[in-house]
């Protein structure tokens, strides 16, 4: 299969459930075409038992996705550039302090507690598992990816301060979560860091990777202002979501953050020049519509990755166990974050149950559970991320209208505040 057959396979396939999703399930489109493909590679693995033939064609087309370079070294580069860029930078300010605690202690808190729990309770099941593996896994799941349930937090009438919170903790916490995920790869392979030399690791990766990131955009916003044509203007913030991206990498510094520090970092620059400076709706409507594209894209091809798992009885039950395990940890760390929050900050509006159950985890996940080296706990590793990643998006996110509305109708696990704020966004 050729690069142009397999691309229009993918993007033929993504137009066509993305469709019927709309058409019929009234799903968002990323939650619909993720459970429509996955329905369809369910199918194919069935009907593999009558034409044997469909199982090799199935196998070649997943074997021409390099999942972990496609979304680590690719489009994650602009999906979260077109994340942040598109932000509301005031909804970010105001919510800074939440922000910062939920992606940082958050993800810190969620890899250890994640890993504490798999380590006693999967030899439960029959599997035993090493701690290394553990925090490996903690670390990758922990980065939360909200894309397929903002539309309807939007639709709903959420405030906006609870879709910030939830926004940019994704946006900040897939970074961080990098970071932390490849510092104990290399822990993984012998070359175990001191708790100094890791969180000095963890600092200048972070840190260079936000500073890289605002300095090219202010250079980046000075050029655009300089040119009068917008299709020009478009070219240079491509050149800066994938080129930072790819200079980040080459430095060592985190691509991620540096991603998500130029696309707030540029917004912000560019709100200080005037329209007749820079074309900022026709910006704006373009980089909405590769969000959307891509996407829808990297779902379907999430939903064919099913066919690549190496399902079996106990890994399966490594994949329950982690559900089970992720979601409690998700809902007890933002718990107590946000307790934290309204205790520093009396009267502070969150909600603990939009948090838990709109915290999503998609492709960054399923990408750096590719990364773990070849070896016996691998499959556990592979099996056990898909299972959360596929639940989170399909159950978690499939549900979250019904939630939402049922929470609205009838101010279930609000409080007094933060009902009168959904009041007021509707």
């Amino acid at each position: 299969m050729t690069a142009l057959e397999f691309f229009s396979l993918i993007v033929t396939t993504a137009a066509i459930l993305g469709w019927i999703s709309r058409r019929w399930l009234k799903l968002p489109l990323t939650i619909g075409t993720m459970l429509l493909t996955v329905i369809l590679s369910l199918a194919l693995l069935g009907a593999s038992h009558i034409f044997p033939g469909l199982k090799t064609w199935a196998g070649v087309l997943v074997g021409a996705i390099d999942f972990e370079n496609l979304i680590l070294h690719g489009i994650l580069s602009v999906l979260l550039f077109a994340g942040a860029f598109l932000f509301d930078i005031e909804a970010l300010l105001k919510e800074n302090l939440a922000i910062a605690l939920l992606s940082v202690a958050g993800t810190a808190m969620s890899t250890l507690a994640v890993a504490a729990l798999l380590f006693f309770a999967l030899p439960l099941v029959g599997l035993e598992v090493s701690w290394m593996y553990c925090l490996l896994f903690g670390a990758l799941i922990s980065p939360t990816d909200p894309i397929a349930v903002l539309e309807m937090l939007k639709r709903v009438g959420v405030p906006k301060n609870i879709q910030a919170q939830l926004a940019g903790e994704s946006l900040f916490n897939d970074g961080i979560g990098a970071v932390i995920f490849l510092a104990l790869l290399e822990a993984s392979r012998g070359t175990a860091p001191t708790p100094a030399h890791f969180f000095g690791l963890l600092m200048v990766e972070a840190g260079g990777g936000l500073a890289l990131g605002v300095v090219l955009a202010w250079i980046t916003s000075q050029l655009m202002r300089w040119t009068d044509a917008y299709q020009v203007e478009i070219l240079l913030t491509i050149a800066l979501a994938t080129g930072g991206y790819s200079l980040a990498e080459s430095l060592h510094l985190s691509a991620p953050l540096a991603a998500v520090a130029a696309g707030i970092a540029l917004r912000r620059f560019n709100m200080s020049h005037p329209t007749h400076d820079i074309a900022h709706e026709s910006i704006d409507t373009f980089w909405e519509v590769i969000d959307e594209v891509q996407n829808a894209i990297l779902f379907v091809l999430l939903g064919f990755e099913i066919l690549a798992i190496p399902f079996s009885r106990i890994p399966l039950k490594a994949g329950a166990v982690a559900i089970v395990c992720v979601s409690i940890v998700r809902v007890a760390v933002v718990s107590l974050l946000v307790t934290l929050l309204r205790a520093m900050r009396g009267g502070y509006q969150s909600s603990i149950r939009i948090l838990s159950w709109g915290g999503l985890h998609g492709g960054l996940s399923l990408a750096l559970a590719l990364s773990v080296p070849h070896g016996p706990e691998r499959t556990w590793v592979l099996t056990a991320t898909y299972s959360v990643v596929l639940f989170s998006i399909v159950i978690q996110g499939g549900s979250m209208d019904l939630i939402l509305k049922r929470m609205m109708r009838k101010g279930e696990g609000l409080g007094v505040k933060e009902l009168s704020g959904f009041k007021d966004a509707g």
